[in-house]
């Protein structure tokens, strides 16, 4: 059977298609790029925002159109939140929620009475890995959060904190390793959370990480910034852990912040920050920040602005508010009239566009070591170093340079400021 994937959202989802794509192909089924050429149809939905949840309608629908002969799955927060997604929308023939994801391929295989050849079956761990190319693997390592932030909805979808075993995520590093993958990202609901069921930490998970295999490059994704112990930072005295963490801040502004049910104040935030870079050689943060929360003030987004200018991140992921039915801050009132959100949104873009890049310049003539992800274009190469830094390796086309680890230095900036030129040492 030819199996088509498509996720939508998070680092989470492209994590969880990588593991249903080792699933299926372990049952003896195969990965096709083309959706029309498939006999079964996945989707792995998105609810983040109320243009998440547009897209994911768009794309379900589009699928079943562009093949309405095989057999569509659909999954993911859309699809948990609202249970009126498969009337509301023809052609699914199975809706799996994100407390079954676990168990989609084989509740798929036997609800829609698919025939399994294990006699056929690929050795375990040969999934391909989709859109990061075989450098990069998202690694799954706990779904569901015990917070509950005022504008969040996807916590209500992925239900309470699981925890994987520490074995069975040691297990799927090293596969993924013995397949030539040089890096791994640590992703899930609520990674600082890790271990809160079963009597263990995230600091803990990293350090049998580090001892447990030697995949060159650990790297992790959003980590809100209460979780982390007092000694987290010790843990990048080994070169394989990436200095470049992405720490939620949300918002500059403590009244916000408290509106938001956020547990870290600015002031922690910034002692934070400062005891990462004194600790960390270049260590690198970024971050997300919601703009026009319900009782925004002038002065409140001043102050944010503010905050956000002091700290000085390299990227910041930005979001314009989106009321979610269902949440707290649904209920709030004054909510921000949507040209405010506008203008604000454009004003933080510019400055964010400005402290990109000042931290680029910072690292002119600096070496690092860069893995290459693909040409940049006819005559070049791209790919990030240690510190998520992108840099483009120019005229050096007469070799392969993907999936390779090299030296370089950092000569100049690209004029658009969005990455760096490099030559290899």
């Amino acid at each position: 059977m030819q199996i088509h994937l498509k996720t939508l959202g998070c680092r989470l989802n492209e994590a969880e298609l990588e593991s249903w794509a080792e699933g299926f192909q372990e049952k003896g089924h195969s990965l096709t790029q083309d959706a029309d050429k498939a006999d079964l149809l996945i989707v792995n939905t998105c609810a983040v925002t109320q243009e998440a949840v547009k897209k994911s309608r768009q794309i379900i629908r589009r699928t079943h159109r562009n093949n309405p002969q095989a057999k569509l799955v659909v999954s993911g927060c859309y699809a948990s939140l609202d249970e009126q997604v498969q009337k509301d929308i023809p052609g699914i023939d199975l809706l799996i929620n994100n407390q079954l994801k676990d168990q989609l391929v084989d509740i798929t295989l036997n609800e829609l009475n698919f025939e399994t050849m294990p006699d056929l079956s690929s050795e375990p761990g040969e999934a391909t890995i989709f859109s990061r190319g075989r450098h990069r693997a998202f690694i799954k390592i706990q779904d569901g959060c015990r917070y509950r932030c005022t504008f969040c909805i996807v916590t209500f979808a992925r239900g309470d904190e699981r925890s994987r075993p520490i074995a069975d995520i040691i297990r799927e590093i090293n596969q993924y390793h013995q397949q030539g993958v040089k890096e791994i990202v640590l992703t899930g609901v609520h990674v600082g959370g890790f271990g809160s069921d079963i009597n263990s930490t995230l600091y803990e998970l990293i350090q049998t990480i580090l001892t447990d295999t030697n995949i060159p490059r650990i790297r992790l994704a959003s980590v809100e910034p209460w979780d982390l112990s007092d000694n987290f930072f010790s843990l990048f005295e080994n070169k394989r852990l990436m200095p470049h963490m992405h720490l939620p801040l949300q918002s500059g502004n403590d009244s916000v912040l408290r509106r938001m049910a956020r547990r870290c104040k600015t002031n922690d935030y910034k002692k934070l920050i400062q005891q990462a870079r004194i600790k960390i050689p270049g260590f690198n943060v970024t971050t997300d920040i919601i703009v026009g929360f319900p009782g925004e003030t002038e002065s409140e987004w001043q102050e944010s602005i503010d905050f956000i200018e002091e700290i000085g991140f390299s990227h910041i992921h930005i979001f314009t508010y989106s009321k979610r039915d269902g949440t707290k801050a649904a209920a709030l009132p004054n909510q921000v009239d949507p040209e405010v959100k506008k203008y604000r949104s454009n004003q933080l873009h510019n400055i964010a566009r400005v402290m990109r890049k000042n931290f680029l310049n910072q690292h002119i003539n600096r070496t690092y070591s860069v893995l290459w992800e693909a040409p940049h274009s006819e005559n070049s190469w791209a790919g990030y170093t240690e510190n998520f830094i992108r840099v483009e390796l120019k005229y050096f086309y007469h070799c392969n340079l993907e999936n390779k680890i090299s030296r370089v230095n950092i000569i100049g900036i690209e004029s658009d400021a969005n990455h760096c030129i490099a030559e290899i040492i």
